[in-house]
């Protein structure tokens, strides 16, 4: 079997070898899957806090290839159209904020990824983070100077 090396690899994902201290666990959405494959940064969810506050409930979809490499895409929730070529590897469940409105007490964002790429992330445990730099012009947190980044370990 022919080694990768990572430089000839046009990803953003970053492997690791362990978890990521202080990295939140969404909750397991895969059928039959009782462990999360999916995981949040500290970084990574003050970032989507003050997106939320901008911009209202969210999504992410994780990029196929297209576009910003393999970026995590973060969306309002809704926009980009999710449908049955898709899996819904987790969902981050957000403390509830004291407002009135129903949507502020239960705040969850699905993170999203096509069957395909599934296919070949299936073994791995992913990791949002957040990097200084622009990312894509499609995600939402492109004007605030950050980018979300996927960090990968084996399962």
């Amino acid at each position: 079997m022919q080694e990768i090396k990572p430089e000839a690899c046009d990803i953003t994902a970053s492997s690791v070898t362990e978890v990521i201290a202080g990295a939140v666990a969404a909750r397991a959405e895969v059928d039959g899957e009782t462990e999360s494959r999916l995981a949040f940064t500290p970084a990574a969810i003050e970032l989507i806090e003050q997106l939320w506050a901008m911009h209202g409930p969210l999504m992410f979809h994780q990029s196929g290839g297209c576009c910003d490499g393999s970026a995590p895409m973060c969306y309002q929730a809704g926009e980009f159209k999710i449908g049955g070529q898709d899996v819904l590897l987790g969902t981050l469940e957000l403390p509830a904020v004291a407002s009135g409105s129903h949507e502020d007490q239960h705040r969850e964002i699905g993170f999203w990824m096509s069957r395909e790429q599934f296919g070949v992330w299936q073994h791995t445990h992913l990791t949002v983070d957040v990097v200084a730099g622009r990312g894509s012009g499609f995600s939402l947190e492109a004007p605030v100077g950050k980018r979300f980044l996927i960090r990968s370990r084996l399962l």
